[in-house]
């Protein structure tokens, strides 16, 4: 494991910092920008529930009813994505695992693009159809995934699930095609939400989503022991006690969750699993108990920090999924050529 440079909890007060910046400056910045010192007094009023004077109430509509939910949510979906990819990283021993890897983020965004796409024709759900349908079919793909590893592998080996977590992903990503290609009309729509977006957001998705994620990162940090063996390999892992199937179903169960969520709300956004856990690995090392917290306070400052980006680039707004994939794909050259020289 690589010796921490920092002491942990100053690495987490920082990004605790950096976090809380994050999220002002996100409500301050738009379309419309709003003074920092209007931007408390909006909160305050709000959260006391006081009656905001007349010239407080337009600045206090925008910052509390638009920007608020959708900061609140590219938080919630930061952390779930970053904690997700630090699971499968150390799970799968990969330092290229995240949701992805597993065919799970594939399957859920399948299943999502099929209700959006043809929703109509089933039962109304009361808004939950994305997430459920989402949800679901996350769930069935790591199912199927581990029927398959279980056929062809009965030690159900990283490599096997690896090399079905991707030949799924391109069965899914295909048929994803397949059904937006139907759609017709609402095309345009499902090729924005594939690309990310977080303009859907609402206080009452984060009423769900808040505590489903909180639940799920909580109980993946609670393996954080069991993580930490399989970094020794399989063997050592089950040599020294660990239930490695078990663990390998927990974990990946509660990361079924957790992007199936997010994919439900969010669409697809790209490299937020990769990323942050690399670089606060930097500065945590490769313990769990240590990495999964700050991995989860970074995962969420940086999709606020990208999505304030994809508000503020252009006047009509850029998908949040290219800009995570643009800068995400710049920090992984950066870290890739660095690690490489520290290696050498």
């Amino acid at each position: 494991m690589h010796k921490p440079r920092i002491r942990v909890w100053n690495v987490n007060l920082m990004l605790t910092a950096v976090l809380l910046a994050a999220f002002v400056v996100s409500l301050m910045l738009g379309t419309a920008n709003v003074p920092f010192v209007t931007t408390l007094k909006a909160l305050a009023y709000r959260l006391f529930g006081w009656v905001e004077p007349d010239p407080l109430k337009t600045a206090a509509s925008i910052i509390v009813d638009i920007r608020l939910p959708r900061v609140l949510t590219a938080a919630v979906i930061g952390a779930a994505l970053a904690v997700s990819g630090a699971a499968m990283q150390g799970l799968l021993k990969n330092p290229l695992a995240d949701g992805s890897i597993m065919g799970i983020s594939s399957g859920g965004t399948l299943g999502a693009v099929l209700y959006l796409g043809f929703g109509q024709f089933l039962p109304a759900l009361s808004g939950f159809g994305t997430a459920l349908s989402s949800m679901l079919f996350s769930f069935l793909s790591l199912l199927l995934i581990l029927a398959l590893a279980w056929r062809f592998d009965r030690g159900m080996s990283t490599n096997t699930m690896i090399l079905l977590g991707v030949v799924f992903s391109m069965l899914t990503g295909s048929l994803t095609s397949l059904v937006v290609s139907f759609a017709g009309s609402d095309m345009e729509h499902l090729v924005f939400w594939m690309m990310g977006s977080l303009g859907g957001s609402s206080f009452g998705k984060l009423l769900w989503l808040a505590p489903l994620s909180v639940a799920c990162i909580l109980f993946i940090t609670a393996r954080s022991d069991e993580l930490n063996a399989f970094s020794l390999g399989e063997e050592q892992a089950a040599y020294i006690g660990v239930n490695t199937k078990a663990v390998k179903i927990q974990v990946m169960v509660a990361v079924a969750i957790l992007i199936g969520a997010a994919v439900s709300v969010s669409g697809v956004i790209g490299f937020v699993g990769l990323i942050p856990p690399h670089i606060v690995r930097l500065f945590t090392g490769s313990n769990h108990r240590k990495l999964m917290p700050a991995t989860a306070l970074f995962g969420a400052a940086f999709l606020m920090l990208a999505d304030l980006l994809s508000r503020t680039l252009t006047r009509t707004g850029i998908p949040i999924g290219v800009v995570t994939s643009l800068v995400g794909s710049l920090l992984f050259l950066y870290l890739f050529n660095t690690l490489r020289k520290k290696a050498a």
